[in-house]
């Protein structure tokens, strides 16, 4: 149902605020998907938890977060968008306080859960709210502003959490979420609009509460799939194998329904569209590319390279830094009318390089050595992110642009946790073959081993005196760098795959069919864009 729109449109001061507060929630959304995965190891000894149940941490919030982004359009218009917004906000910061708060895991669980449906409505919301607040001719700038944060949540989480595991607790990653919602919902109460009948036409919105609950039931499943099959050694496990039937069913069931009900709570028929449908693919891949890549690199440079959590997130957060301004100048570009497909080409290829340079990286390389590397990361996304959104909707009705900028939101995220799924099973395979091909080398028949193992036993013998405890701690010591080589080499191969992922759908973009838009065509495009949310 389409709404009148207020026409004023803030400037000056007013639009800075707005700007301010939409880009910071979508940023602070953003940033606790990641924010604690460096925090893991002091959660789990102050919690008495083990390091397999204290993923569930990350787990909750990542599952409430995929299920209530595709229904943000409609329960924004049945509550009224600002309402909805500032009801989230308000969740967000509480529960946030009472993650911090929490003295078990399951209490941290649950409330985790609970901050991931509040974080959920942040990032669509803020999208459509940015977007009211810039002319026609001017929301490519949103656009660009809004993908700045995009890219910078996810980034800024390592090291900011980093930072704050070093010097001070755990629970101080969720409390700072706190003061930053409060500000911002004073600032949503003072300066965001109401637009004209907002939530006024509830009692006539009929809920499709049979589509709500088989979205949770098929899309949670998958969620927990792919978060947690590689521990439990997918379809291995009796619990995985279960869970995939659950969400099969619920899939099939929900997308049978929303497709038959006059009043879906998520309009699936916007994949009738075929630049909305190919588009979905690419912004499926962009998922995974964003979300692997700040998954393995901490991970690989930490474990191979020496670096600190700290060091870590700087090695990712200035060139991210670098790459940032060019978000709003692409975003002037795209609403000149210009063609996304050439930059989307543009940024498949990029990523592409990305992921074979990353393959050649070495474990003395130091986080500056890494800078290029990850500036390339930040301009494949700068180069997939905005043209996929515009060319997501091209085409798009007007009152079909909320379900398509939520599903577009909604199969980034899932993108991202298929590909950290794909990451975690792809080493674990990796380093058992690195393993298997390496120890071969180890016999007293390889010269070059014998060298290297009596090097290393002279080395303890001169310390020890003890001939025995020498050759014992010259093993260890073997041992330990042939893991750390077989995990090396794994990290690397990860990184190639990934860009072999990307290469294989390059051919799809010939699919995709835009042209040049008029600048008239571009204002109402855009104003739909608003008006739809």
């Amino acid at each position: 149902m389409e709404h009148t729109v207020t026409t004023k449109i803030p400037t000056g001061a007013a639009r800075f605020v707005i700007v301010l507060t939409t880009v910071t929630a979508a940023v602070m959304e953003l940033l606790d998907t990641t924010i604690v995965n460096v925090a893991l190891n002091q959660m789990a000894g102050s919690l008495g938890a083990t390091i397999e149940d204290i993923a569930w941490v990350i787990t909750s919030y990542a599952i409430a977060n995929v299920i209530v982004i595709p229904m943000t359009g409609f329960l924004g218009e049945y509550f009224g968008r600002k309402n909805y917004y500032l009801g989230s906000m308000i969740l967000f910061g509480i529960a946030s306080y009472l993650c911090g708060n929490s003295g078990s895991l399951w209490e941290l669980v649950l409330w985790r859960f609970i901050q991931g449906i509040g974080g959920g409505a942040l990032l669509s919301t803020s999208q459509a709210i940015l977007f009211d607040a810039f002319p026609g001719k001017e929301r490519g700038m949103a656009s660009g502003l809004f993908g700045m944060g995009i890219v910078l949540g996810p980034t800024l989480g390592p090291s900011l959490g980093g930072y704050i595991v070093d010097n001070y607790t755990w629970g101080d990653i969720f409390f700072i979420n706190v003061p930053i919602c409060i500000v911002a919902t004073l600032l949503t109460i003072l300066y965001i609009p109401k637009k004209e009948g907002e939530g006024k036409n509830k009692a006539n919105i009929k809920i499709d509460y049979f589509g709500i609950i088989l979205l949770i039931i098929g899309i949670g499943s998958l969620q927990y799939i792919l978060e947690k099959g590689e521990s439990k050694d997918w379809f291995e496990s009796r619990e995985i194998s279960i869970m995939a039937l659950v969400a099969l069913l619920g899939i099939v069931g929900f997308i049978s329904r929303e497709l038959n009900t006059d009043h879906p709570v998520v309009n699936l028929r916007v994949f009738g569209n075929r630049n909305f449908a190919f588009s979905s693919i690419f912004v499926l891949v962009s998922g995974v590319g964003l979300f692997t890549s700040v998954f393995v690199y901490p991970v690989m440079v930490q474990r191979i390279n020496g670096f600190t959590p700290y060091e870590t997130g700087l090695s990712l957060f200035f060139p991210t830094l670098t790459i940032l301004p060019l978000f709003p100048i692409l975003g002037r570009v795209m609403s000149s009318g210009v063609s996304p497909i050439p930059f989307v080409i543009s940024g498949i290829l990029i990523f592409a390089f990305f992921g074979f340079y990353s393959g050649t990286a070495t474990a003395d390389m130091n986080r500056w050595d890494f800078y290029p590397i990850q500036v390339l990361r930040g301009l494949g996304t700068v180069m997939l992110q905005l043209p996929l959104i515009n060319a997501s909707v091209a085409g798009l009705k007007p009152n079909e642009f909320g379900a398509g900028i939520s599903l577009t939101n909604m199969i980034r995220q899932l993108g991202g946790a298929f590909g950290i799924a794909l990451a975690n099973n792809y080493v674990a395979i990796q380093y058992a073959q690195h393993r298997s091909d390496l120890v071969a080398n180890y016999t007293p028949n390889n010269p070059l081993f014998l060298e290297k193992f009596n090097a290393i036993k002279m080395g303890f013998l001169a310390r020890s005196g003890d001939i025995s405890q020498a050759t014992a701690q010259a093993y260890r010591q073997l041992e330990l760098m042939l893991d750390r080589q077989s995990y090396y080499l794994a990290y690397l191969d990860t990184f190639r795959i990934v860009a072999v992922f990307f290469l294989c759908v390059l051919p799809l973009v010939t699919l995709l069919r835009t042209k040049k838009k008029s600048a008239e065509e571009i204002a109402a495009a855009n104003k739909a864009t608003s008006e739809a949310h």
